[in-house]
């Protein structure tokens, strides 16, 4: 099975569009953070397709170990 990276730990401030999607990386091995490059062709993840609700400022997971996917929640704090 393979492993989450740990991109940061901490969460990425990402200015956003309404009615944008956005596919937030899930494997933590891409080089555009929080963002998707392809980089988990090598492995069993796949993106998460976010679409924004609003234009502002959100902040995406960079543990990648957020239960509130792509959003962080704070788990960070706890690794």
């Amino acid at each position: 099975m393979d492993e989450v990276v740990v991109a940061q730990k901490a969460p990425y401030a990402t200015d956003v569009t309404a009615g944008e999607k956005y596919y937030w990386c899930t494997c933590g091995r891409s080089s555009k953070q929080p963002l998707c490059d392809g980089a988990h062709k090598e492995t069993s993840f796949t993106p998460l397709a976010w679409e924004a609700d609003e234009t502002k400022t959100v902040y995406f997971c960079g543990c990648k170990k957020t239960g509130n996917s792509p959003l962080c929640d704070g788990t960070h704090k706890e690794l």
